[in-house]
């Protein structure tokens, strides 16, 4: 095939559904993975009648250690390889840590840590040999920040993915392969309906907030220009700029007290 091939997980909504458009925009070829099978067989239609492209639907649970494989395996299987990766399937999980049996933790980890960076080590291999390769790791402004009530794996889970790329860019500078953490804030999404948590975060003003379209557009430049880090939205810079300067005992205060607003830490 002429046409490179881009493997986006969760891509049945929001940001992910986002990037599916985005690339197919740009002309590539999709390889589209989530839960909902169904979703999924619609973007594809949909994106396929759009722009004459070839779109393979994968339905999958990252939360699944096998499924990193059997996701590339469809892929072989079919005669391609995964040129370009958005990690983006993820999801949080509201209240404090006690408040969930550990094999719920157990599965968050496998979906928001291990699967993007088994995943990453699945295709890069290929894309060091064939001297192009494009990865977006979607992190949040809660890699940055300080930890805070609630959601107590989530802020975790994408500091961990930023500190993964940053090493990523620079190990792979030299065989074309660029490598990005695309770190958003609050962006319009079903993330917050599916967490149970929209009710709390929409006390936060609507300054605050992204169209899932912008977040894309900023992630896809980033990672065409090898930019390792973007942070989309000036108001989402300013946090985490601050989250950086400011002594670290005074940014937990803040974090505390914000933690009251807009987190579920029952």
């Amino acid at each position: 095939m002429s046409r490179k091939l881009c493997l986006i997980t969760g891509a049945s909504a929001g940001i992910g559904a986002a990037f599916a458009r985005k690339y197919a925009e740009e002309g590539w070829d999709l390889a589209l993975t989530a839960r909902r099978k169904d979703r999924l067989e619609a973007l594809a239609k949909e994106l396929t009648a759009q722009h004459d492209i070839d779109v393979l639907t994968i339905s999958a649970d990252l939360s699944d250690s096998r499924a990193p494989e059997n996701i590339v395996e469809a892929i072989e299987h079919q005669g391609r390889h995964v040129d370009a990766l958005v990690n983006n399937a993820g999801y949080g999980l509201p209240g404090v840590f006690t408040s969930a049996p550990w094999r719920t933790h157990a599965d968050f980890i496998q979906l928001m840590m291990t699967a993007p960076a088994h995943l990453i080590r699945l295709v890069l291999p290929g894309m060091q040999e064939r001297k192009f390769g494009r990865i977006i790791n979607v992190c949040s402004v809660a890699g940055y920040v300080p930890g805070a009530r609630g959601h107590t794996l989530y802020g975790a889970s994408k500091a961990f993915l930023i500190k993964t790329s940053q090493s990523l860019h620079l190990e792979n500078a030299r065989y074309g392969v660029h490598v990005t953490a695309l770190s958003p804030g609050f962006t319009y999404s079903e993330f917050h309906d599916v967490n149970n948590t929209r009710e709390m975060v929409s006390k936060t003003g609507g300054w605050m907030w992204q169209s899932a379209e912008a977040v894309v557009e900023s992630g896809y430049d980033a990672v065409e220009n090898n930019v390792p880090m973007r942070v989309p939205g000036f108001h989402n810079k300013v946090i985490t700029t601050l989250s950086r300067v400011l002594p670290e005992i005074w940014a937990l205060g803040i974090m505390a007290k914000q933690s009251e607003k807009i987190r579920d830490a029952s």
